[in-house]
């Protein structure tokens, strides 16, 4: 049995992972990939919806886990009532810090940096009027950061003028001064959007408060302050649902988890299923 199992379309969960391990060090942590099915913003909702509890469900039989991470907002938008329905086990859900944001921002301009089928969900607007109402929200869609994350970890080269043009309409805004990160890809990519930043920026994701969400479901209590680094763990196991063809092994190695096993019992994705966007 393991502390928390991290559930995700790619490899966008490992940031959250890090963060959980930054905070909580004492937890043994597995992860799940449904790499077969990414990207998750090209399929419909109620397909997800069963996919992600398919998943989830034969996972979790693998893993055994005290509590389910859901480190993707698609997925977590669509699927925690019906995780919870199915699990007797805590589920954690994953939605963009904008009220973190709303209170750190001193200009009152915010940013979010999200997938265009985030940007779509009616939970954005209601995250907005509740916890940054008098905040400006310039949110902006920036598909193309998901690949690049995932090129990262598996080793790949990154195109400066890519990030470039899709951070461009932030700094089009004088008074902007926080920007949310509002997919879990993002945070993996933190350094190089820092770079391209023309002025100093507040950089804000979900994976500190999903940490301590976590702690409080599981009566565990983090660290005064999280770690600098990623504390030296034992290897914890992973699965995928589809072959890795894109160095899935090693952006796990790097942190800290196993190279993947075949996921049982989990149907293969029709290829009927995409209609458009990317998350």
């Amino acid at each position: 049995m393991r502390d928390a199992l991290i559930f995700d379309s790619g490899v966008g969960g490992l940031s959250v992972s890090a963060e959980i391990r930054r905070w909580l060090p004492q937890l043994g942590l597995d992860y799940v990939c449904d790499n077969a099915a990414l990207p998750y913003g090209t399929k419909p909702d109620a397909w997800l919806v069963a996919r992600t509890v398919e998943v989830c469900l034969a996972a979790c039989a693998e893993s055994r886990p005290r509590a389910l991470v859901i480190a993707c907002n698609t997925a977590s938008t669509l699927a925690l009532e019906a995780l919870r329905a199915r699990l007797t086990i805590p589920v954690v859900g994953t939605v963009p810090a904008i009220k973190t944001a709303g209170e750190a921002s001193r200009s009152r301009v915010i940013g979010l940096l999200a997938t265009s089928a985030t940007l779509k969900r009616s939970y954005l607007q209601r995250l907005v009027t509740d916890f940054a109402a008098d905040c400006r929200l310039v949110g902006v869609a920036a598909d193309t950061l998901v690949v690049a994350a995932e090129r990262k970890l598996a080793g790949g080269e990154l195109d400066p003028e890519a990030l470039a043009a899709a951070l461009m309409p932030l700094w089009r805004e004088p008074a902007l001064d926080t920007v949310v990160l509002g997919c879990t890809h993002f945070p993996l990519l933190r350094a190089e959007l820092e770079a391209q930043a023309p002025r100093p920026i507040r950089w804000i994701d979900s994976g500190a408060a999903i940490a301590r969400r976590l702690g409080q479901v599981l009566d565990v209590a983090p660290l005064a302050a999280p770690a600098a680094t990623l504390p030296a763990v034992t290897t914890g196991t992973s699965w995928a649902t589809g072959a890795d063809a894109t160095g899935l092994a090693t952006a796990l190695a790097g942190f800290g988890f196993a190279p993947p096993r075949p996921l049982p019992t989990v149907a293969a994705v029709p290829a009927d299923t995409a209609i458009s966007d990317i998350d």
